[in-house]
């Protein structure tokens, strides 16, 4: 048995898989498209997959979302009706963002999230207290070279010209934070609880184009290095589970502006 699975089957009885269903739980509603478009919607709201960038192919999709490639091509019809997606042909073609939010987005953002709060706050402890550990581990372990990997994620961030170029910035960052743990199980229980944190999708929640929120990011990850560089495990773990609580907020955020009532909600 691969030992991955180990861990995946562990990870399912402490979230409390066999208790209750979860976000990874394969869809299971009256309607799998609707729900599948729901959680697509949702996960470009809070900037999973931005504007201007090809969604997965409709295979990566179904095996993540465990539905046909039939009802992964449905939902992206629905979201090519109501403007988040455009498709495009040829060699690079396929479902590319073209909106964030939509007359559409907050209800299906509702539907998403507010039958999943509760497990998603308990996961957004998790997560952070997860972090905190990588970023002790990475601080007592971490090499010169794997700090020097850091450091090209720290500038490529702090020099991104785009929120494209910040998020993969931002992902090579941390990345590069894992690797330093020397551990990949490690990097396994990371990914795995990144993944049922947003949604399924295995990438972080990136939010709007808000330049307080990349300066504060900016200053955490600043931070964070030189935490690591010191091998200041106490104050790595502080400062990762302070960071990572952006997540969280990102998200609350999506869901409150979903249920605002606002105008361009």
């Amino acid at each position: 048995m691969d030992p991955q699975d180990d861990l995946s089957r562990m990870l399912g009885q402490v979230l409390g898989d066999r208790a209750q269903p979860h976000v990874l739980s394969p869809v299971k509603v009256r309607s799998v498209a609707t729900e599948v478009a729901d959680r697509l919607m949702t996960a470009v709201a809070i900037g999973e997959y931005l504007p201007g960038e090809r969604l997965p192919g409709e295979r990566e999709l179904a095996s993540i979302l465990d539905v046909s490639r039939a009802t992964v091509r449905e939902a992206i019809g629905r979201l090519q009706a109501v403007g988040i997606v455009e498709i495009r042909r040829g060699r690079t073609g396929g479902a590319y963002v073209r909106a964030s939010w939509t007359e559409a987005t907050a209800s299906a953002v509702r539907r998403t999230l507010v039958p999943r709060w509760a497990e998603l706050e308990q996961l957004f402890d998790l997560y952070s207290l997860v972090e905190g550990m990588v970023a002790a581990t990475a601080a007592a372990r971490r090499t010169d070279s794997d700090l020097s990997a850091i450091k090209i994620g720290l500038d490529a961030y702090a020099t991104a010209g785009s929120l494209r170029e910040e998020q993969l910035a931002d992902r090579a960052f941390h990345a590069a934070i894992v690797t330093a743990t020397h551990n990949p199980k490690i990097r396994t229980l990371s990914q795995e609880v990144l993944t049922r944190v947003a949604l399924g999708f295995p990438v972080e929640p990136y939010g709007d184009d808000d330049r307080e929120g990349y300066e504060r990011a900016l200053r955490e990850h600043r931070a964070l290095y030189e935490a690591i560089g010191d091998g200041d495990t106490a104050r790595a773990r502080t400062l990762a589970e302070g960071h990572f609580a952006i997540t969280s907020e990102i998200m609350r955020g999506m869901l409150e502006r979903s249920l605002s009532g606002s105008p361009d909600s």
